[in-house]
C-alpha cells in the first residue's frame, strides 16, 4: 500500500500564492505517476495537473495552465503543487493521487486525504 498525505493549504487572497506538498510513504514511490485534483462544494472532482514518474512530463487542466507548476523530488518521496495567480474559483479542497495518468481520477489507485484550499476576493 501507499500512503498520501497533503499540506500546505489554506487562506490566500486573490492573486497570492500557496504550495500544496505530498509526503508519499510505504512502497515505492518513485516509478509511480502522480497527480492532483481538486473538489469544491457541490462539484465533480476535477483533475487539476499530472507529472510523470520521472517528472519528465507533465500535463495540466486548462483553467490552470500557465499559473500552476507540479514538479516531485522522488529522493524525499515528495510531489508538489505550486499555484500562483490564485482566482476565487480555485477553492476547493485538493487531493494529492498516484499510480495513474491522465485527467480521469478513476485511473488513479491512492489518493490522500485532502488539504482545503480557500482563495478571498
Amino acid at each position: 500500500q501507499v500512503q498520501l498525505v497533503e499540506s500546505g493549504g489554506g487562506l490566500v487572497q486573490a492573486g497570492g500564492s500557496l504550495r500544496l506538498s505530498c509526503a508519499a510513504s510505504g512502497r515505492t514511490f518513485s516509478h509511480y505517476d502522480m497527480g492532483w485534483f481538486r473538489q469544491a462544494p457541490g462539484k465533480e472532482r476535477e483533475f487539476v495537473a499530472a507529472i510523470s514518474w520521472s517528472g519528465s512530463s507533465t500535463r495540466y487542466a486548462d483553467s490552470v495552465k500557465g499559473r500552476f507548476t507540479i514538479s516531485r523530488d522522488n529522493a524525499k518521496n515528495t510531489l508538489y503543487l505550486q499555484m500562483t495567480s490564485l482566482k476565487p474559483e480555485d477553492t476547493a479542497v485538493y487531493y494529492c493521487a498516484a499510480g495513474g495518468w491522465g485527467t480521469s481520477q478513476y485511473a488513479y489507485n491512492y489518493w490522500g486525504q485532502g488539504t482545503q484550499v480557500t482563495v478571498s476576493s
